[in-house]
């Protein structure tokens, strides 16, 4: 991609143009920020960098490459974390600034910046890249401080220190110091004190004389003023104020790296443009209304169908097309049509998309993945979610063999506004960036739940080579990555891992992905003990899920499920049941050890109830051991289950879950979530299987009175290929996943 580089002067945001170079980009122009005022030194800005502003001005010139600049006119007008459009904002300059190169540089597709571990500025900027329809590129983000400065210094940024602020960092002695030198005294200062050693706390500011990527001439400070702000006698405040300076000549003037033809003529190639310009009214094409998509074509009401749980504070909406008589109008109008149907279900509980914690977007086709997200964007924005875009998992399922439409969708959903969302849409080297409206994870009442990873190589976003268990890796990485932001890990907080497997993984690799997830995971438990944590382990559950394609046909996609405690001493976790507690029979069930075989569940006493029940042949052949032949259990499928079959095994599928919900305390208006997965290969129509697990629950109900429910099914019919415990074994008749948590 074509560069503009967002340049404070700084060391961090000249090493994130080297890395935007190592990864292929070509930096094609400069852009800068400064005060209105020559003068004047700095600003009380949280956002940008300003002290040696003097000097930028010659970066054109030692790198060769024009530099556009803008007099900052704005100031902090909008303090929130998550930055709205706010007129008169010093972060509508940057716009006018970056809109500018735009203009005249059409072909720029992405801005670099320095940001390191500041959301304020990352969020900001990643907010007008977005409105300008460009890629931000934050290499630096979350890498680790001390690596990171080692990494500036052996790749010969020579930078001087122009701010200083901290504890035991005098003006008099510390500034104009190169890092070089200071790097051993800002690590005994995070021994002694917890600094940054990078400066990202505000310790100190830098700017850079030379690098690799100023061909042409380097920098010479000649004379400087040392301007105390503060004389406070533990963090005295001082900042360099250049007086003299020149450029010196350098022999090569080689183009290494960034040689290709810039769009501007040659002799604009070291220009400084100073970009004018009050503040437009802002351009809202890209947030539709959804006022222009509720024009819809009237669909039957028996076609659309919709599922929710029961439970008031957190519950799932499912909404999904079923009609295989009426052809569908493609895959655009039916997403459509289900987001307006949950969308108005949302409105009549009182809530909106800014309430909904996680999706599901399940589509009969990859291939049209990007025709789905056009339509998903127009209903689900930044704008209507102003406390984050939910996360989400997409992935393709054979819905038009289940007699389905081409889009279903499920959404959970919470009563408040209590939920932490991680949105990066940079691209960095820390985890693959979401570049739209979703994020990468949703933190809801101690409950982590973490969009679909891929196995991306994050700087590229680019899969990685290597085949399944490589991609598996990645995936697990990104995951971890992920999980740091919210001071857990997947190896010691993980409920719930699932683990989507496509049909293009060959035969052979099966068997190693769960090898290498188990490996992975005790892997970074090992870790955190050398390190000297001892962090609550919880025993996770797997659940393998066989599908048609993913995004980037992938061939692996994870979705863990992790309970963060909001305190460390709290957690108590148990996989035992609670023995005083006995479950009612019904349907001639009664309790069996055998059916602990079909069981695996993780229990968080009083709080989090995760349960995968797995069907296999050899459990149906039990269940129904009285009209089943016994090829079944050899997985000899080849004459379908009869109805009187399927309606002995989803009674004995509800009589287990409930048996478990029973015997740890929670109920099924605790159920958040309920998912039973079947292949159509078993040519049970999806209708005919909703109302057998429908009946069921009311026979519970009649029975027990433990299954009070609504209206509407509480439980999702999710058609796949395939689904267990195992990658190897896939070949469940129903695979039943359930999650409830107490209020």
């Amino acid at each position: 991609m074509k560069v503009v580089a967002l340049v404070s002067g700084g060391k961090d945001s000249c090493y994130a143009m080297m890395k935007c170079i190592q990864y292929g980009h070509q930096i094609v122009a400069l852009a800068n920020l400064l005060p209105a005022d020559d003068s004047v030194d700095e600003l009380d800005s949280y956002m940008y960098q300003t002290v040696g502003h003097q000097i930028i001005v010659n970066y054109a010139e030692c790198m060769g490459v024009p530099l556009f600049r803008r007099r900052i006119q704005g100031s902090t007008r909008h303090q929130k974390l998550s930055y709205q459009t706010t007129p008169g904002d010093e972060v509508e300059d940057m716009f006018l600034l970056l809109n500018e190169v735009k203009k005249q540089i059409p072909s720029v597709t992405a801005v670099s910046s320095g940001a390191i571990a500041s959301d304020y500025q990352r969020l900001r900027v990643e907010s007008v890249c977005s409105r300008l329809g460009l890629v931000s590129l934050a290499y630096l983000w979350r890498q680790d401080q001390s690596l990171l400065l080692q990494e500036m210094i052996a790749n010969e940024i020579l930078a001087i220190t122009v701010k200083v602020a901290a504890m035991g960092l005098d003006p008099a002695k510390h500034l104009g110091k190169e890092i070089a030198f200071l790097k051993p005294y800002l690590h005994k200062l995070k021994d002694l004190y917890g600094i940054n050693v990078c400066g990202e706390g505000g310790e100190y500011e830098t700017l850079t004389l030379d690098c690799t990527l100023f061909h042409n001439a380097r920098i010479v400070l000649d004379e400087f003023q040392v301007v105390l702000h503060s004389s406070d006698s533990i963090a005295p405040v001082g900042v360099l104020h250049p007086l003299k300076f020149h450029l010196e000549r350098k022999v090569s003037s080689s183009l290494s790296g960034n040689d290709k033809t810039n769009d501007l003529c040659g002799e604009n190639m070291t220009s400084v443009f100073e970009v004018q310009g009050e503040n437009p009214q802002e351009h809202r094409a890209l947030c539709e209304s959804v006022l222009e998509v509720t024009d819809l074509v009237e669909v039957s009401s028996n076609r659309l169908h919709l599922s929710k749980t029961e439970k008031d504070s957190t519950f799932s909406i499912c909404c999904w097309l079923q009609d295989p008589s009426e052809p569908s109008a493609g895959l655009q109008e039916d997403l459509k049509l289900i987001l307006r149907q949950i969308e108005l279900l949302l409105l009549g509980c009182g809530f909106g998309w800014e309430h909904v914690l996680y999706i599901h977007l399940y589509i009969s086709d990859m291939n049209q993945f990007t025709l789905a997200n056009e339509t998903y964007v127009r209903f689900i924005t930044q704008d209507k979610c102003p406390f984050g875009v939910p996360s989400r998992s997409t992935i393709e399922l054979p819905l038009i063999q289940a007699g389905l439409g081409r889009a279903y969708i499920e959404v959970l959903v919470a009563n408040d506004q209590s939920k932490r969302v991680l949105h990066v849409q940079s691209i960095s080297c820390w985890a693959p960036s979401c570049i739209g409206p979703y994020s990468q994870a949703t933190l809801h009442k101690e409950i982590l739940h973490m969009a679909g990873q891929l196995g991306l190589d994050p700087p590229t976003m680019t899969l990685s080579g290597g085949g399944t268990t490589a991609e598996l890796e990645q995936a697990l990485q990104n995951s971890e990555a992920i999980a740091k932001c919210f001071n857990c890990s997947i190896s010691t907080s993980a409920i719930l891992f699932v683990v989507y497997c496509s049909t293009n993984i060959p035969l052979d690799e099966r068997p190693k992905i769960h090898d290498k997830l188990d490996t992975f995971v005790k892997q970074i438990k090992l870790s955190h003990l050398d390190e000297g944590s001892k962090p609550e382990v919880l025993d996770p559950i797997f659940l393998y899920v066989l599908v048609p394609d993913l995004p980037k046909s992938a061939l692996v996609e994870v979705k863990p499920i992790l309970y963060v405690p909001e305190t460390t001493d709290t957690t108590e976790e148990t996989l035992h049941d609670l023995s005083g507690i006995m479950a009612p029979s019904y349907h001639g069930f009664r309790p069996a050890d055998w059916h602990d075989s079909c069981i695996q569940k993780c229990v968080i006493h009083g709080k989090i109830c995760a349960v995968v029940l797995s069907i296999t042949s050899a459990v149906a052949l039990k269940v129904c051991s009285d009209s089943m032949n016994a090829d079944w259990s050899n997985g000899n499928h080849q004459n379908s289950l009869t109805e009187g079959q399927m309606k002995r095994i989803s009674g004995f599928c509800i009589y287990l879950l409930d048996k478990i919900v029973i015997e740890n305390d929670f109920s099924w208006k605790d159920t958040t979530s309920l998912r039973f997965y079947f292949a159509p290969n078993l040519h049970v129509p999806l209708e005919t299987l909703s109302g057998l697990f429908t009946d069921a629950f009311k026979e519970l109900d009649q029975m027990s009175g433990t299954a009070k429910v609504g209206g509407k099914p509480i439980f999702n019919l999710v058609p796949v290929l395939g689904s267990g415990r195992s990658a190897a074994c896939t070949e469940d008749i129903i695979t039943c996943e359930l999650f409830a948590r107490k209020s």
